[in-house]
């Protein structure tokens, strides 16, 4: 792949990773649904409350008994919660009743407690009601049939609660990709370790891992790879046979032990520069079905190569909304290289957005402090304050 524009890689991409989003919906308990997204509207089975119950403690009456206060009537019973009272409630009685529990027959009215006195085996009713005061009717919150969730909808905690009232146990979700991530290069060593000299902490295995779970992925494994291609094949071949995608980093570019480059372009791996900084050497392959995305090794250039080209791709396939852009004016002027689409690190404040330390790849510490991506296009060599540009959101 000679070198071409952001636009063109990024069509390539998105025909490369098509797939991701066209696989069945996927059965999740209603308790593990936190966070998934809605395949289809959810229906309600069942009318919600399932039966015509006290919204207060106190007594279940005929509101007619009650015109005139205070009366007294007979209590002939209890209805806790959970239980049902059968026999039918007459005239000049009442039952003493516990929120939740169901109104029996006959009763049209609920008096709260406080609207009365007790008096041995009777109670008094100190304040009129109406037919119908302090009752849920059955159907009043819901009804059968109707939607709670629409499809789309991320599942908030709010929509947890409303989907274990009406008993759902399970519900269909849009299936998160499964990605796998291969880090590669003979100088890498774990967070933790003592290093030896010339070797450097792994961060993007764990980095890409982040930012694929943040976007709706479900990752299946991080891996590492060394520069021998039989080790870099052995681990490809445990990933794409429990992957949708694989992401790589390091080993594209134009280097002695560039092994990603090395195995896959002679399995018809497509590798090459964009024109872009940071984050110019890229490559895609297609290994047995699964699409394998090739980022850059340096830190910075992970991190740009994912957002540009793969952020949105991961979030639609989960059923998540891409990330939106926006513009926003430059508190000071800056310089750009011609020729090459530059995503400087900025942070917005005061609605204005500031450069944050310089373009190099390997400025790790300038991408924590950022908020933003700075887009300037190919063609532009230098900014003045105030100029609106492009930011895309980290």
């Amino acid at each position: 792949m000679s070198a071409i524009s952001v636009e063109d890689h990024t069509t390539h991409v998105c025909e490369l990773l098509q797939p991701l989003g066209n696989r069945p919906a996927e059965p999740v308990a209603v308790a593990d649904a936190l966070g998934r997204v809605a395949h289809a509207d959810i229906v309600s089975q069942v009318d919600l409350p399932l039966f015509r119950n006290s919204q207060m403690d106190g007594f279940a009456v005929r509101a007619s008994d009650v015109d005139t206060v205070p009366t007294s009537l007979r209590v002939i019973g209890t209805v806790a919660a959970g239980e049902a009272h059968k026999q039918s409630l007459e005239p000049g009685t009442a039952l003493k009743i516990m929120t939740g529990a169901p109104v029996p027959e006959g009763a049209d009215a609920i008096v709260p407690v406080e609207n009365t006195t007790s008096a041995s085996n009777d109670v008094i009713i100190d304040v009129s009601c109406e037919a119908g005061d302090y009752i849920r009717h059955q159907g009043s919150d819901v009804q059968r049939g109707m939607v709670l969730v629409r499809a789309g909808q991320c599942l908030e905690p709010r929509h947890i609660a409303v989907l274990a009232a009406v008993g759902l146990s399970h519900v269909d979700v849009i299936p998160r990709p499964r990605v796998a991530v291969i880090t590669t290069g003979a100088e890498l060593a774990d967070a933790g370790t003592d290093l030896q000299p010339g070797q450097i902490y792994d961060s993007n295995g764990i980095t890409l891992a982040a930012l694929l779970r943040a976007n709706g992925a479900d990752v299946v494994a991080v891996l590492r790879s060394s520069d021998d291609p039989d080790v870099f094949r052995g681990v490809l071949a445990s990933t794409v046979s429990a992957a949708d995608l694989v992401v790589t980093s390091g080993g594209v570019s134009k280097g002695d032990f560039e092994v990603v480059k090395g195995v896959l372009q002679p399995m018809g791996g497509t590798f090459g520069s964009v024109r872009m900084q940071p984050g110019g050497p890229q490559g895609t392959a297609f290994i047995d079905g699964v699409p394998v995305l090739n980022f850059p090794g340096n830190p910075v250039s992970t991190v740009v190569s994912f957002v540009v080209f793969a952020r949105d791709i991961v979030r639609s396939a989960a059923g998540l909304p891409p990330v939106p852009t926006r513009s926003v004016p430059l508190k000071n002027s800056i310089n750009s290289i011609a020729g090459k689409r530059q995503f400087l690190r900025g942070s917005v404040q005061d609605g204005h957005v500031s450069l944050v330390a310089g373009p190099g790849s390997h400025l790790v510490a300038a991408m924590a402090w950022a908020d933003v991506l700075v887009d300037v296009p190919a063609d532009v060599t230098a900014l003045d304050a105030g100029t609106e540009v492009s930011v895309v959101t980290l």
